[in-house]
């Protein structure tokens, strides 16, 4: 029995202190998906912190044997990404550009192409929503094909196909900008 699924059982059984050990392995990649997904990171604080108080809320009827821990914990964060966005999208003042994905400037491949989270958030926009998913579960939560699998319901292999299609897609319109990416040409 893994770490997450020892403090599920804690909490389970009444130790509700144990919760916080779940806090603390899961909120960074939590909350860097929900950035990467609405691309505002006072919204993104507030609804990670929504979705530990509904897990806490939820994890009495966690079943250990059914879907792992964390695909559970990032279907609640999707739902809640979802239900926000159909709100937001509601409200006539919110702008186009407030809605789309943001990927952090920090990762080295874009330093070394050139390119801007801007550049990235524009480049986005060519994507599906559940193409968006994949990306920011796989690269902005850091979780894996089969955690990304989990937590979208998809199978493995769907995952792998919309990622790479997602790339390709990404490739193609950062090249449609002028932007020199490797394995497209110009």
């Amino acid at each position: 029995m893994g770490i997450e699924e020892s403090l599920v059982l804690e909490v389970q059984r009444g130790d509700l202190n144990a919760f916080s050990g779940i806090y603390e392995a899961y909120y960074d990649r939590v909350f860097r998906y929900i950035l990467v997904r609405l691309n505002n990171q006072a919204e993104a604080e507030d609804l990670a912190s929504e979705v530990f108080l509904k897990a806490f809320e939820a994890v009495r009827d966690f079943k250990l044997k059914g879907v792992p821990f964390a695909a559970w914990l990032f279907r609640i964060a999707h739902n809640l990404v979802i239900d926000h966005v159909r709100r937001r999208n509601k409200r006539p003042t919110t702008e186009l550009d407030e809605r789309l994905p943001l990927t952090q400037d920090s990762p080295d491949e874009l330093v070394e192409l050139g390119l801007t989270s801007d550049d990235v958030k524009k480049a986005m926009t060519v994507l599906t929503d559940s193409q968006r998913q994949v990306i920011a579960l796989r690269f902005g939560a850091g979780l894996s094909l089969i955690e990304t699998a989990n937590a979208t319901g998809k199978k493995e292999g769907a995952i792998k196909a919309m990622q790479h299609s997602a790339i390709q897609a990404l490739r193609r319109a950062m090249a449609k900008r002028g932007h020199d990416v490797p394995g497209i040409e110009k």
